[in-house]
């Protein structure tokens, strides 16, 4: 029995149609003869969608009870003994009321497809779990049902479930999204079109991204080479000069010109030696191809064309921008240059771009790290110059019957000396040397076609010429060594430079430093190695690259820092006069890691400063908030155990009532000063439920005056998914704040609305309320505001119920009242569309006056 196969209808936010389009799939299917069920759907009264489970066969729903209420969710069971051949399941992200066969639905989903079951199942974008954060920046809500990234990306089968944000809106005008009463709510908050157009682009992108992978799977499949252009993906070719700025910021505008175009900075480096681009210049290249977008990637390859077309087929890369070459007019006597060569052997599925810029034609330069190090096609040319052109050169004067001299024709073969040392080096010119004289004696010194020289003039010639000759090449060596010298200098030292500058400013991370060592000196991998002692195994501080090594013994190069930490890098052995630059590398690693740490220590320490903070501010608030109430208690009880007075029954009435609020008040601080504890220790754990708020907020209201909270929870709300132990204590905390604040005679307004997939609770005082700088620094803990006597508390019941509100993943926030006063505003998280209904007749709308 095989894997059933997953479909998936995926949309940018509730109302698109995902759940129509899947039980219009399973019409089709049934039409065909396929055995179809529905496992679980959720039509939410739209009556449009209900209309589609007609004709359909549902599997009952399996019923439980949870905390006094009753819930239904997908009979697990009953669909495996049924076992159709596809099943519907609606809304993957779904948490199930605890005492499930499983904690969320996509695990009942992939029960379904291990016992063969083919699943059709819709889900939103707001309920990936990656994208929990972006999500939550785009609408104000935080997304606590999700569903694995990787469930998702295993589907057999995603499809986009589109609709334009106007589209969507009118449809909700028109009520086949929800019900009137939550329409107006709903379009001025969750479903703002600027919210739509973002979730709707969110969504596009992951699909894409998902085509993607598809489309790149099939040509690895098939072994396919050649560019499908799908999407625009331009690969811009850096070689670390100042023109790279300008070939980035034009691939930017060539991808804009098109939806879903891609940038792909590319920087191939020699695998010899230092590489050969400024670190400065790549970095700043870099955060400008990050800031634009697009990727940054790191290439080591000798030959730079092949390189460079190697990875644009790699990616799949439909343009490739190279900048005009750099290089001097004389200087293409060495090749035709990059641009050239890979505009050559490019296909024509890959266009070449060969963008102009202010850099054109003044000279390539110094390499910076390679020095006179000479390319093996110019070694190649050092050598037909200094042994194949002499012999050519030989040939042609004797046919053509010399009559130069022997003065002329030294002359002659002395410039092939020079040009093979130009091109080729010591070795080249030596060979050149000892040929050309050899030629020379056996061609133009009597007697021809021997090595026997009858003149000694003509003798004296050629030893004069191979004199030069050797003197030529040793100067031209000489000079390149020099010049070799002097770039590697100049290339240590602005590296050196560099690492200095980021240790002042303190911009490097450990990762960025290592990514860096891996860069500059061309390797695989770089790993920071370190131990507690020598007896003690190795442990890897940081690394970057794939495979990096765990012990300094097995990497190809390694550097020590001090007795128990080392640096070991995988790819290739480094020349000595490498490693002088490697140990400031390994040094200033070593320095990042030591701050990093200190980093962390200073944190933990301000942490412990700030509890210190708070403990000596509890102290103060026992030696006076505590005693308080303590003394009143005593002296009533003193009072009432008198025998020196008669008490009368008002007289009692009046002490025992002074000793209940004074126990009131004592309960209040301990248990706000209890929670504090809590929440500085991390130890609240909120048991998150699905209950209706007026259930929860009228229980809260029980330490307040009489008649001073006017109640408006129309019973229409969502259920919300909250810890209800929690959220009546957050709520007490903030309406016995408003009311200690409120004039008197004017009531505290609680009142609580459905905004989309949220439900506002605001709590509304008419008191002096609390300038801007300040509404951040009322829920600090031990801060009171304005002229409160001290008397009312600790400044702790704002502190504490933002706590308790963001565990339970909600938001706490203050507001200027219209007219004057403060608004606390509680954003909770509606269940999962729920909705409490109640008979009328048991339960009217809750709109009352509660009193203690």
């Amino acid at each position: 029995m095989g894997r059933g196969k997953l479909r998936i209808y995926l949309g940018a936010a509730p109302g698109v149609g995902k759940t129509y389009a899947m039980l219009s799939e399973a019409h089709r299917r049934v039409e065909r003869g396929t055995d179809c069920v529905v496992a679980f759907v959720e039509h939410h009264d739209r009556p449009r969608t209900e209309v589609l489970l007609h004709g359909l066969e549902e599997i009952g729903r399996r019923e439980l009870e949870y905390r006094g209420g009753l819930f239904t969710e997908m009979d697990v069971d009953a669909v495996l003994e049924r076992r159709p051949a596809v099943a519907l399941v609606d809304e993957l992200a779904h948490t199930n009321v605890p005492g499930s066969r499983n904690a969320k639905r996509w695990q009942d989903v992939e029960e379904l497809l291990q016992a063969g079951i083919d699943v059709v199942s819709t889900v939103n974008i707001q309920h990936l779990e990656s994208l929990g954060d972006v999500v939550e920046s785009i609408t104000g809500v935080r997304q606590r049902e999700t569903v694995p990234d990787e469930v998702v990306r295993r589907a057999d089968q995603i499809e986009l479930v589109d609709m334009s944000p106007q589209a969507l809106r009118r449809r909700m005008a028109h009520g086949n999204v929800y019900k009137p009463d939550k329409v107006d709510a709903a379009l001025s908050h969750y479903f703002r079109p600027g919210n739509l157009t973002a979730l709707r682009e969110l969504a596009l992108l992951w699909v894409a991204d998902r085509v993607d992978e598809y489309l790149q799977q099939y040509r690895g499949e098939h072994n396919i080479r050649t560019t499908w252009q799908a999407r625009e993906r331009i690969v811009v070719g850096l070689t670390g000069g100042p023109e790279g700025r300008t070939l980035i910021r034009r691939a930017a505008r060539m991808a804009a010109k098109g939806s879903g175009g891609e940038i792909l900075a590319v920087y191939i480096a020699r695998s010899d030696g230092l590489t050969a681009a400024s670190p400065k210049e790549l970095a700043v290249q870099r955060k400008l191809v990050e800031d634009l977008g697009g990727t940054f990637h790191h290439v080591i390859g000798d030959d730079i064309p092949s390189a460079l077309l190697e990875f644009a087929r790699g990616v799949n890369a439909t343009q490739i921008v190279l900048g005009s070459s750099r290089r001097k007019t004389w200087q293409y006597i060495f090749g035709p240059g990059v641009g050239v060569t890979v505009a050559r052997e490019s296909t024509p599925d890959l266009d070449v771009h060969i963008v102009t810029h202010g850099e054109v034609a003044k000279g390539r330069g110094l390499p910076v790290a390679r020095g006179a190090r000479l390319g093996r096609s110019r070694i190649i040319w050092g050598w037909l110059a200094g042994v194949v052109a002499p012999v050519l050169l030989s040939l042609l004067l004797t046919a053509l019957n010399d009559t130069l001299g022997l003065a002329n024709d030294v002359l002659l073969f002395l410039f092939l000396n020079v040009l093979a040392a130009l091109l080729g080096g010591l070795r080249p010119a030596l060979a050149s040397a000892a040929v050309g004289s050899l030629l020379l004696n056996f061609y133009f010194t009597p007697p021809d076609h021997t090595l026997d020289i009858q003149d000694p003039k003509n003798l004296v010639a050629i030893v004069i010429f191979f004199a030069v000759a050797v003197s030529v090449a040793s100067v031209v060596d000489l000079a390149a060594r020099r010049t070799h010298q002097a770039a590697r200098l100049r290339a240590e030292s602005e590296i050196l430079s560099f690492l200095a500058g980021s240790v002042l400013r303190g911009e490097t991370t450990l990762d960025a430093l290592l990514e860096r060592v891996r860069e500059t000196f061309s390797m695989e991998s770089v790993a920071l190695l370190e131990r507690k002692s020598d007896v003690d195994p190795w442990t890897r501080a940081g690394s970057v690259g794939p495979q990096p090594v765990d012990r300094p013994e097995a990497a190809d190069v390694d550097m020590p820092v001090g007795d128990h930490m080392a640096m070991a890098l995988s790819g290739r052995v480094l020349p000595a006069e490498d490693r002088r630059v490697l140990a400031a590398f390994a040094a200033q690693a070593a320095v990042v890691l030591d701050r990093q740490r200190l980093v962390g220590e200073a944190e933990q320490a301000r942490e412990l400063a700030e509890g210190n903070r708070i403990r000596t501010a509890l102290l103060a608030a026992v030696s006076h908030d505590l005693r308080t109430p303590l003394a009143g208690i005593k002296a009533a009880v003193t009072s009432l155990r008198s025998d020196d007075v008669e008490w009368s029954e008002e007289d009692q009435a009046e002490l025992l009532e002074g000793i209940e609020h004074g126990a009131d008040r004592l309960d209040h601080l301990v248990g706000n000063l209890l929670d504090m504890s809590r929440l500085q220790t991390g130890t609240v754990t909120p048991l998150i439920r699905e209950i209706d708020l007026d259930e929860v907020v009228p229980m809260a209201l029980g330490g307040v005056p009489e008649d001073s909270v006017e109640l408006d929870i129309p019973e229409s709300l969502p259920m919300v998914a909250v810890d209800p132990g929690l959220l009546e204590r957050a709520v007490a905390n903030i309406v016995e704040n408003a009311v200690k604040y409120s004039p008197g005679g004017r009531r505290v307004n609680v009142a609580a609305s459905a905004l989309g997939e949220r439900v506002e609770v605001r709590v509304v005082d008419r008191g002096p309320g609390v300038p801007d700088d300040a509404k951040e620094r009322i829920f600090e803990p031990f801060q009171r505001h304005g002229d409160a006597p001290r008397g009312a508390g600790v400044g702790l019941g704002l502190a504490v119920a933002r706590g308790f509100v963001d565990a339970m993943g909600g938001t706490l926030a203050a507001e200027d009242t219209p007219g004057g006063g403060m608004t606390m505003v509680l954003t909770l998280r509606a269940a999962s569309g729920l909705v409490s209904v109640r008979p009328e007749s048991v339960r009217p709308e809750l709109r009352a006056r509660v009193s203690s």
